[in-house]
């Protein structure tokens, strides 16, 4: 199943025009987050399709941007939704986005990354899923 496919089945909305936005606005937001060596090698893990739009508009300068608190990366995720996206579903968004992630990224990768973040952060995270 394809990341977007999961995401509108996740999301209950059936709607690719809303999960597209959604992948690249939470994609984008950890990619700035992250050390650029954890970045790149996320990156490297993505689909050819999803790595392109994961790196689209990318400037290693002043990188990574210091989020400190689950609300700063809200707020970051949600300056780059579409202006009608619900206020009330990014939280979901973010949680479904780091879903996806869980089941397609290494898990020793998932965790350089959560380890990275800070905890207010890694709470958006779920628990990968065992085996």
């Amino acid at each position: 199943m394809s990341w977007l496919k999961k995401l509108e089945r996740d999301n209950h909305c059936g709607d690719r025009h809303r999960a597209y936005p959604e992948l690249c606005a939470v994609l984008h937001t950890l990619r700035d987050r992250l050390l650029p060596e954890e970045a790149v090698k996320l990156g490297a893990q993505l689909p050819m399709l999803v790595r392109g739009f994961y790196y689209e508009g990318w400037h290693l300068s002043g990188k990574p941007l210091k989020y400190r608190h689950k609300e700063d990366f809200l707020n970051e995720v949600r300056k780059q939704l579409p202006p009608n996206f619900p206020d009330e579903d990014v939280e979901e968004a973010v949680v479904n986005v780091f879903r996806v992630l869980n089941n397609h990224i290494s898990e020793g990768e998932i965790r350089h990354i959560r380890d990275e973040l800070p905890e207010g952060i890694r709470q958006l995270w779920p628990v990968m899923e065992a085996a």
